[in-house]
């Protein structure tokens, strides 16, 4: 027989068996964790000869078939927790949302966040012992975690029962990150963590165009959104150790906003004067000119419709449990914002209002220099408690006044601990917060909810001292 023809035949043997063994890990996934049922069939597999392991980047499985025979010999065990490790990462979106941190870090936590929660799972199909430095780090990581609920003697929010809630426990790859910068880990133990928790090649991540993969992160955050529902409708009849990934599932599935785009929701449409290429005809104007020497038949407009921001007030809660270097941050990012020149208008008019339990401050910022140097020069005025209705009757006594009459918005940043109006104002509102530092149980419900990372509103600092 033709040698090449001989080796085609092998490899779709190869291939075939390959098939049986993930159809196998993926049907014993199904019958221990029926609420997966979804999201592992979500993942197609592909056989690649020139890998020695395993990738996934959000579509499908790529293996090398030497890898997984071996890994398959050394126990089914380890092929269903590499299938379910790479799923978790895809539900997670792990491969989507590194934005500006330290790769290696990044990789790392990832691997822990998905090996964790499968420690975690109670079932035959899964269970390995853990090592003694997963253990070593597995306990230094509750401690980290206890310290973060043990803040909820100084103001903290915790449950209804004074116990952490699930917020402040669940283990994303998020807060790992975190806790991994902050070990400050040299390259040796780097490495001995990354041989310890790695399982799957990172390579395919953020591969490709950003825009092509946003199908598949709404597909990935639709199938998490369908595991969280199925396990809440299980209720206690999962015996399996489940109640971690049920609670990190929480917290990712919670409305998360790009404040950017968030902003933006406080635009006008205008128009204003500047040319508009929608209405440009290249055409006709080149027409013209071959027919007439020098007279196009059509000039462009002088002038478009665009949506930008015009005019809103932001209050910064002064009361004495708000950050002054976290409200500092906030503003940097929002001054980011103002500093892109699709963003906002010539002429702005932006109330800033430092309130506690009473209006103390209201400057008005007409420019993003001015914007520049209010930040420079910024002062927390007030230290009291935490009233939410002076700043909004205010901002209501200036609309109606007319003295801010094309104000769309209001954006509060606090930590939420304080009274709010009963009654919704004439205007958008929303109440922007710092994730586990907060607490949203008395939020109207007509106003906005907007949550940002510590962690992500903290590099809003290091880009702009950049």
């Amino acid at each position: 027989m033709d040698p090449a023809r001989s080796r085609q035949l092998q490899e779709l043997e190869e291939v075939e068996l390959c098939v049986r063994i993930w159809t196998q890990s993926r049907n014993e996934l199904y019958v221990s964790m029926p609420f997966l049922d979804v999201a592992v069939s979500s993942l197609t597999f592909e056989a690649d000869w020139s890998r020695a392991g395993l990738a996934a980047d959000g579509r499908q499985v790529l293996y090398g078939p030497d890898f997984l025979f071996s890994l398959y010999e050394r126990g089914r065990v380890l092929v269903n927790r590499a299938l379910l490790h790479m799923l978790l990462h895809c539900l997670f979106c792990h491969m989507y949302t590194r934005g500006g941190r330290d790769k290696a870090y990044w990789d790392l936590a990832c691997d822990i966040a998905a090996e964790w929660l499968i420690d975690g799972l109670l079932k035959p199909c899964l269970r390995v012992p853990p090592s003694a430095r997963r253990r070593e780090l597995y306990l230094r990581i509750r401690r980290d975690l206890e310290q973060r609920g043990g803040a909820k003697k100084q103001g903290q929010v915790t449950s209804a029962t004074g116990t952490p809630s699930a917020r402040e426990t669940a283990l994303t790859a998020q807060r790992i990150y975190k806790i991994l910068k902050k070990m400050d880990l040299d390259e040796r133990r780097m490495s001995q963590l990354a041989a310890e928790f790695r399982v799957d090649g990172h390579d395919l991540w953020e591969q490709g165009d950003p825009q092509a993969s946003l199908p598949r992160q709404n597909m990935w955050q639709d199938n998490r959104e369908k595991v969280q529902t199925a396990m809440e409708a299980m209720g206690g009849e999962d015996p399996g150790g489940g109640e971690p990934l049920l609670d990190t599932l929480r917290v990712e599935n919670r409305e998360r906003y790009d404040y950017r785009r968030f902003l933006r929701k406080f635009s006008v449409l205008r128009e204003e004067v500047q040319v508009d290429p929608d209405s440009f005809d290249y055409a006709y104007y080149a027409y013209g000119l071959s027919l007439y020497g020098n007279m196009p038949l059509m000039e462009p407009l002088e002038s478009r419709e665009i949506s930008r921001i015009e005019e809103f007030a932001i209050v910064i809660d002064t009361s004495m449990s708000c950050s002054g270097e976290l409200i500092l941050r906030f503003l940097e990012e929002t001054y980011d914002v103002l500093s892109e020149s699709e963003s906002y208008f010539r002429r702005i008019c932006i109330h800033i209002i430092q309130c506690d339990d009473q209006v103390r401050a209201d400057t008005v910022i007409r420019d993003r220099e001015e914007l520049r140097g209010y930040m420079e020069e910024f002062q927390i005025q007030g230290y009291g408690g935490t009233d939410f209705r002076p700043a909004f009757a205010y901002v209501t006594g200036l609309k109606k006044s007319g003295k801010a009459p094309r104000l769309r918005g209001l954006i509060y940043f606090t930590d939420g601990k304080g009274i709010y109006p009963v009654q919704a104002p004439p205007y958008d509102a929303a109440f922007v917060f710092v994730e586990s530092l907060f607490s949203d149980e008395g939020v109207p419900p007509w106003a906005m909810k907007v949550v940002l990372e510590e962690e992500q509103i903290m590099e809003y600092k290091g880009r702009a001292e950049q």
